[in-house]
């Protein structure tokens, strides 16, 4: 199997996962290695078909972690989709004092700033909760087209997202000896 990686993630991907700042020492984690096609830059565009994605560069999660955007049409009218790949701050992730990754807090901070930054009329994400995607489905099923435009949704997610890691960097501060 091979793929497209944002250059920061190559050597985890090729190493079945043993780079990996978090995971890479955990047997359960690892996986077969994957060969990387094209390494892919922040601002690079995939073609898939008449579909053209722009790859955002949004780390913390991995330090390659990439957010897609596209544009699609629908009824004569142009949306912004927005495809995330994950703010989330997994339980273990040290944002501070990180050796394996010492700009894990900055990198997250840049990822926020990219996303706010992001048009977005459709959301989408790497896992459907982040979307909720179960109730999108539903809504789309039942005859709204236009189930999955989303922009309040979206800025609610990074919004609440954005807190959790503050307040998990605030946590993780506070938490450090006090020098005297």
């Amino acid at each position: 199997m091979q793929g497209k990686f944002i250059r920061n993630d190559v050597s985890v991907v090729e190493s079945g996962g043993k780079t990996d700042f978090q995971y890479g020492n955990d047997p359960t984690a690892l996986y077969a290695p994957t060969k990387v096609d094209r390494v892919l830059h922040d601002g690079d565009e995939v073609k898939l078909g008449g579909a053209v994605l722009a790859a955002h560069l949004t780390p913390g999660h991995t330090k390659g972690c990439t957010t897609w955007t596209m544009k699609v049409q629908e009824g004569g009218k142009t949306y912004n989709v927005v495809i995330i790949g994950s703010p989330n701050v997994n339980p273990g992730y040290w944002l501070v004092n990180n050796s394996a990754y010492p700009q894990i807090a900055a990198d997250y901070e840049k990822m926020f700033r990219v996303l706010k930054s992001l048009p977005c009329d459709i959301f989408l994400g790497a896992h459907g909760n982040y979307f909720d995607l179960a109730a999108k489905y539903a809504r789309l099923k039942g005859g709204a087209l236009a189930a999955f435009v989303d922009p309040e949704g979206y800025k609610k997610y990074v919004t609440d997202k954005e807190q959790a890691f503050k307040a998990e960097l605030a946590k993780q501060r506070a938490a450090l000896p006090r020098s005297r």
